[in-house]
């Protein structure tokens, strides 16, 4: 049986905790960064456990390539297992017993191209916020001014040069070079969003998972492209309800004296690619003409938003079989 150790990672000192089976003595340590690789090169092989923070899959990455079997554990698992106060020590602790749990689920260790399809993802969801919240100042401004610009960023800017001519002559021209200045940056942030998209487009065409799910009705470039640098290796779900759970698209339940209460759903997990799906759910019932007997029924008998959910958890189990058993979408 390999040692156990549990390894609480941060920027610059890193806490190690580790127990000898044979004697049971117990080793506290703490080590720079600069200390991590020449100590766990040399070490023998073991289990090493961390929490799935920020930087961790880089560290777990380097251990595997030393040999070591490495175990990402979400915050939420270890936190029951902290006793006494929250240090370093404790936290190194606390994973060092959750990673002995026979039921502890470990999240999949990502790979690089991963990481950094996420990261575009993530730069072009801050681009889009950014980008809102200046339109949504311009619009606020040009309605202090009397001027009512639509909702909606296709028809607000479609309106704009009609509302910048509505204010000559009415307020100081320094003010129109403002405001022209602050719909030159909302140009601005389209294009690099739209730059953004233009790199996930090439990682779709290079990518057959990605055109695979591009064939499920309402999945566009942003969910396929996501889901496939989210998830890597689908079979390490055992099911698609398990990955719609993973997802946070099913009910949570509360129960006790053995009445269960189903309750709303549980947003557990990835809430950008929840998000995505929900998005493609919304797509499916508003744009589709012909829906099937299931969703028509489900509209009928159901609130809008919940009819929406469930159609998302469908989309997600239909995701995770194209990935599991590498097929193609059936119509």
């Amino acid at each position: 049986m390999l040692p156990v150790i549990g390894l609480d990672i941060a920027k610059r000192v890193f806490q190690l905790h580790t127990v000898d089976s044979d004697t049971g003595e117990i080793t506290k340590l703490k080590l720079k960064r600069s200390e991590i690789v020449p100590f766990f090169s040399n070490r023998s092989v073991s289990v090493v456990a961390m929490e799935a923070c920020g930087s961790s899959h880089h560290w777990a990455r380097q251990l595997r390539s030393f040999g070591h079997e490495v175990r990402l554990i979400a915050t939420k698992f270890v936190k029951p297992f902290v006793k006494g106060n929250k240090n370093d020590a404790a936290d190194a602790r606390a994973i060092w017993e959750a990673a002995q749990r026979p039921e502890m689920r470990c999240v999949a260790v990502k790979s690089e191209a991963q990481q950094a399809i996420l990261a575009l993802h993530s730069m072009r969801e801050g681009l889009v916020k950014a980008r809102t919240a200046q339109l949504h100042q311009l619009r606020a401004v040009f309605y202090e001014l009397g001027i009512d610009l639509p909702e909606g960023r296709h028809w607000c800017v479609k309106r704009l040069p009609e509302a910048f001519a509505g204010l000559e002559g009415r307020v100081p021209a320094m003010v129109i070079e403002a405001l022209r200045d602050q719909f030159q940056l909302i140009t601005q942030l389209t294009e690099r969003v739209e730059s953004i998209e233009h790199k996930l487009d090439w990682f779709r065409r290079s990518d057959e998972r990605c055109q695979r799910l591009l064939e499920i009705p309402g999945v566009g470039l942003l969910t396929a492209t996501a889901v496939v640098a989210s998830v890597g290796d689908a079979t390490e779900f055992r099911s698609g309800r398990e990955f719609a759970a993973w997802l946070g698209v099913v009910p949570r339940h509360s129960g006790t004296g053995g009445r269960v209460r189903i309750l709303n759903i549980s947003k557990r997990g990835n809430s950008y690619l929840r998000a995505m799906l929900i998005h493609c759910a919304r797509a499916v019932m508003a744009r589709q003409k012909e829906h099937s007997a299931w969703l028509q029924r489900l509209m009928r008998e159901r609130p809008w938003n919940v009819a929406v959910v469930a159609l998302a958890n469908k989309l997600a189990r239909t995701v995770w079989a194209l990935l599991a058993h590498r097929t193609s979408y059936v119509r």
